[in-house]
């Protein structure tokens, strides 16, 4: 079955894009979801609208992630931690955090999302933290992570 996809769908495809999926996914899923409408005739052009719309909308975010990212480079942030004598860190310092530090310290709004962190950081020290912030478009920064002043 030919359908219109209203919203990206894992696996599937992206908004705008005609797709042949199976009947049963389509009847029981993307049609009731309001993920998709029946690709006939007049469906096309609204199609090519949504496609270019959503084009429109990545090339924004595009522009904006390289400018984040010109501002991030080379950017060094310092964040303080209750941590005890070895190092080690009461709690740990997640992609929130650094988030949270980058918006402070540079004033660039990060989602934390966009912090790749494998895990989180539990000890005092300094650490290269990948940032990515558009498809393709990433950055690392460092990150010193201190023990707080008692």
């Amino acid at each position: 079955m030919k359908v219109v996809l209203r919203s990206d769908v894992d696996g599937v495809g992206r908004r705008g894009d005609i797709v042949e999926v199976a009947g049963g996914f389509a009847r029981n899923y993307l049609l009731p979801e309001g993920r998709a409408m029946v690709a006939t005739e007049g469906v096309q052009a609204q199609a090519q609208a949504m496609r270019k719309s959503r084009d429109l909308r990545e090339a924004q975010d595009r522009e904006s992630a390289q400018a984040q990212a010109t501002l991030l480079t080379g950017a060094a942030l310092r964040i303080e931690v209750r941590a005890g004598k070895a190092g080690r860190l009461f709690g740990s310092v997640s992609a929130a955090d650094v988030a949270e530090a980058v918006h402070a310290q540079t004033g660039v709004e990060l989602d934390r999302h966009r912090v790749v962190l494998a895990e989180p950081i539990k000890e005092v020290g300094t650490y290269e933290v990948p940032l990515d912030l558009f498809g393709g478009v990433s950055v690392a920064i460092s990150v010193e992570v201190v023990a707080a002043e008692a």
